[in-house]
């Protein structure tokens, strides 16, 4: 029986390679959201450009972030996107990067009387994020203890804006976009770090050289750049 199998895989050298890549992402616009039935957003159309590129099949579904974040951790041919790539990530996944290279800010609601000139301010006051969020080490790590937790980000935003948190962090292209809806404003900087796609450890090492050669060449082409002005961005230089 060994040998039956052993020779069935000699005989179908790309079957590994057959399978469809699962992508997992969060609720999280302008970069990747739900519009009715469509999954759509500045990281998501990097992705499909990046698995069209190189013609292999893929699937893109939206849940809440830590399951995104746990799938892509231990289910084969599973990625999840748009990660941020830090020392105590870099060892738990196969990395193609960078979907953009951001900052995230504390914010708070206008006219909530919240000020902080620096981290070591803010910390008097209650943070909130999302579980398994990177933002929730980064805090925990830089000496933050009142924190609350919820389930995903348009959680947490609620909270901010109905005055049960004093602030959250958030990327910082999507605070440009989120300040012409929402009542809120910057407080200070709480880290700059590249956003990726991290897949499962066990992912095909040429697959994943094939997605960062299509990715360079997005970025190289200008299309990345011209993706996030579409979505009424501007990234850093």
């Amino acid at each position: 029986m060994k040998k039956l199998l052993l020779l069935a895989c000699l005989a179908l050298p790309c079957a590994a390679h057959a399978q469809t890549v699962a992508f997992t992402t969060e609720d999280y616009a302008p970069f990747n959201y739900r519009e009715g039935k469509e999954i759509k957003g500045a990281t998501v159309e990097q992705v499909e450009k990046v698995m069209a590129a190189i013609g292999v099949d893929y699937t893109i579904e939206v849940m809440p972030w830590a399951r995104a974040y746990s799938l892509a951790r231990t289910a084969p041919m599973t990625c999840v996107f748009a990660t941020a790539h830090n020392s105590a990530r870099d060892p738990l996944f196969k990395w193609i990067e960078p979907l953009l290279i951001d900052r995230n800010i504390l914010i708070t609601r206008k006219g909530s009387g919240v000020t902080a000139g620096s981290l070591d301010e803010a910390k008097k006051y209650t943070i909130g994020t999302q579980r398994e969020d990177y933002t929730e080490t980064i805090l925990k790590e830089s000496g933050f203890t009142k924190l609350d937790v919820a389930s995903d980000f348009n959680a947490t935003l609620r909270k901010l804006l109905n005055g049960r948190i004093d602030m959250m962090p958030i990327s910082e292209l999507y605070f440009e976009k989120l300040k012409a809806d929402q009542p809120v404003e910057m407080v200070t900087v709480l880290s700059a770090q590249p956003m990726g796609i991290a897949c499962e450890k066990g992912f095909p090492d040429d697959l994943r050289v094939k997605m960062q050669a299509a990715l360079d060449k997005l970025i190289a082409d200008g299309v990345q750049k011209q993706i996030y002005l579409k979505y009424g961005m501007n990234l850093s230089e």
